[in-house]
């Protein structure tokens, strides 16, 4: 797998995915809230499966 999440990007899935499992865990929001879980994963493995379907790559070039 090629990285292909950006450093905003991630840091934008870690808030996200957190911000849902915080609010399930406080009793706002179903069980739908655990799929905070996805986003922290993909944050974790800095590739987003559905990104290569879409074209979208936010992860800066790398210079060799």
């Amino acid at each position: 797998m090629k990285t292909n999440v950006g450093g905003i990007d991630r840091a934008l899935r870690i808030v996200l995915g957190l911000a849902l499992i915080g609010l399930t865990l406080g009793g706002v929001i179903g069980a739908w809230g655990w799929l905070g879980l996805v986003p922290l994963a993909t944050a974790a493995m800095g590739f987003c499966p559905l990104y290569p379907m879409l074209g979208i790559n936010t992860c800066p070039a790398k210079k060799a």
